[in-house]
């Protein structure tokens, strides 16, 4: 059953041999006269790992480089029925069968038996096609021939599993019966003996290979070579048999091609079968670009790349700080570092710009503080001068009216006394004087009346007595009276004034009443003054207009003592004072003091 006959196969081959082309383009009739043709021939299963690559990547590559197009073609050789003869026999006449009539460009030995077989079989075949190959050995040079030889780089692996596991003192050699690496392996690995016992369990039937592998010593590892055939004479998949050496092994597994990856071993120094058909594809094309094959002379060339399996190195127990500089490191399981690495950067920034502001934030909230604190120190420290200024200001203008009141009483008790001695004195010697000098005497006599009533009158300017009698709506009156000229009319306006007000209320407003007339009828040069005084529930309003030149206040405040006056008796009294002019439009002056004083709203 498991045995390919020749019948079976002759009966394949005439079943395919009219069977069309994988890639014959849109039109079948020209493609055999324009494209190139390609047959590639490979010595494992169709299943193969080379085979999956080969046949993806060597058409693309040739493609890219042949504009005229490409007519590409696989075969498959296999390799554990290969030494059979009549399996070879059989294959050839199905080559013959299914490619009569059919002219290649190029055909591609993909290893060692196909080259050996192209090679027995080329001239009944593909007479006079070039012949390129890929081989793990150095071969003899067959004319129209050449190729790629990449050996297999079998030592390598074996030191790197001797720095991984340095403790390492026995090593197992795994391959079928008939395998091709197998000599390979013992020339390659023979240095190694001297410090390891190395045992080659090949051709063995796998229930005993399986066996064997669960019962290792300590300190061991294995080597996996190829597995196609066991020595029980059954066809197993290289890959698959793999799977079953890592499964029952019970030490770490190595090899050297990189289709064992993924597969449970741990790595090695393995053949990279991408480079593999990159190499064949760039001197396919030099071949098919017309370059004559005898200049081409087979290249040598290193493919192995050391790789290992992050998975296996943690199942063993292997330190990753072992593994040598610039060794591939497969399937390692991202760290959250690894997966999460700009997300972490840009939230340790934002944490960092976060904290820096917030940082900020809070320095300039202490500085404000700070700043808040002096500023309501300095606005204590200014109102504790402020009130100390004003205190010593209502205690001047008390001092000032003390006085005039003293001055006052001087004037009308002795000075207006005397004056009025001095008149009646005056009236007695007009009596007796002669009329010569009685003129004289009624004209001195006028005079002394005339100072006696500008002592009485200064008297009350000083201290209107009469503000304290009659209150100050009646003493405004008064003073309109008093200060009313031809020239210019004084109008006194007033409403909802308490008949009672508090002494130094009334003084203030009758003061700056005063004063506002006086700097009328002295500056103002107009012909009508308005006062007008009203109450309210709150407090009183005082305003004050003329019509008069008016002046600059700013220029004024720092001059005029009487406005400075003004403002000092409304500041002692908790009032306001606002005085609103320009030159030429007249001056309005506006008063407001609260009837209860209160010393928040005084500051």
């Amino acid at each position: 059953m498991r045995k390919f006959s020749v019948a079976g196969v002759l009966l394949l081959a005439s079943a395919t041999a009219f069977a069309q082309p994988a890639d014959d383009g849109d039109d079948p009739g020209l493609s055999n006269q324009t494209q190139k043709g390609v047959l590639v021939v490979y010595s494992t299963r169709r299943d193969a790992q080379i085979v999956t690559v080969g046949d993806r990547e060597l058409p693309r590559i040739l493609e890219q480089g042949l504009p005229e197009g490409l007519d590409y073609y696989s075969e498959f050789l296999d390799q554990a029925r290969f030494a059979q003869s009549d399996y070879q026999t059989a294959f050839r006449n199905f080559l013959e069968s299914k490619y009569r009539g059919h002219r290649f460009d190029l055909v591609i030995a993909m290893g060692e038996n196909p080259l050996g077989f192209l090679v027995k079989y080329r001239d009944s075949l593909f007479s006079g096609t070039p012949l390129l190959y890929f081989s793990d050995r150095q071969t003899p040079r067959y004319p129209n021939t050449t190729g790629v030889i990449a050996t297999a780089n079998l030592s390598a692996t074996m030191d790197l599993a001797l720095q991984l596991q340095p403790e390492t003192e026995h090593a197992f050699v795994v391959s079928g019966a008939g395998a091709e690496l197998l000599d390979t392996a013992r020339q390659q690995l023979r240095p190694f003996e001297s410090r390891l016992n190395i045992t080659y369990l090949a051709g063995l039937p796998t229930a005993a290979l399986e066996a064997r592998l669960k019962s290792l010593p300590a300190r061991s590892i294995v080597y996996y070579l190829v597995v196609d055939r066991d020595g029980a004479g059954r066809i197993f998949h290289p890959l698959e048999y793999l799977d079953r050496v890592v499964a029952s092994s019970n030490a770490p597994v190595y090899s050297w091609v990189d289709s064992a990856m993924d597969h449970g071993i741990v790595g090695g120094a393995l053949k990279d079968q991408l480079a593999q058909t990159q190499a064949v594809g760039r001197f396919a094309l030099r071949v098919l670009g017309g370059e004559a094959v005898e200049s081409i002379p087979p290249v040598p060339d290193d493919l192995s790349v050391v790789q290992v399996d992050w998975r296996q190195l943690r199942r063993w127990s292997i330190s990753e700080s072992r593994v040598p500089a610039g060794t591939v490191v497969r399937f390692r399981t991202p760290s959250a570092w690894d997966r999460f690495a700009p997300y972490f950067v840009a939230a340790a920034a934002l944490l960092v710009a976060q904290s820096g502001l917030i940082g900020g934030l809070l320095i300039a909230r202490s500085r404000r503080r700070q700043a808040e604190a002096s500023l309501l120190e300095n606005q204590i420290e200014l109102r504790q001068s402020y009130e100390r200024i004003r205190a010593l200001g209502a205690r001047l203008l008390n001092a000032q009216e003390t006085e005039r009141s003293r001055i006052a009483r001087d004037l009308h008790d002795d000075i207006s006394q005397q004056m009025a001695l001095l008149e009646i004195d005056l009236e007695q010697l007009a009596g007796v004087v002669s009329e010569d000098a009685e003129g004289l005497m009624l004209e001195t006599l006028q005079r002394a009346q005339e100072i006696g009533r500008s002592v009485h009158d200064l008297s009350h300017r000083l201290h209107p007595a009469k503000l304290r009698l009659i209150g100050l709506v009646a003493a405004l009156q008064g003073l309109r009276r008093e200060l009313s000229q031809e020239n210019l009319e004084i109008a006194f306006h007033h409403k909802n004034v308490p008949a009672s007000l508090p002494e130094e209320l009334a003084l203030s407003l009758f003061r700056v009443v005063q004063e506002a007339l006086h700097n009328a009828i002295k500056y103002s040069q107009g012909h009508k003054v308005t006062v007008d005084l009203r109450g309210s529930p709150s407090g009183l309003a005082l305003t004050v207009v003329d019509d008069g030149v008016g002046f600059d206040v700013e220029m004024m405040w720092s001059k005029g003592i009487g406005l400075i006056s003004m403002q000092e008796r409304m500041d002692a009294v908790g009032g306001s004072l606002e005085i609103h002019s320009n030159p030429g439009a007249g001056t309005r002056l506006e008063v407001g003091v609260p009837l209860r004083r209160d010393p928040e709203v005084a500051a």
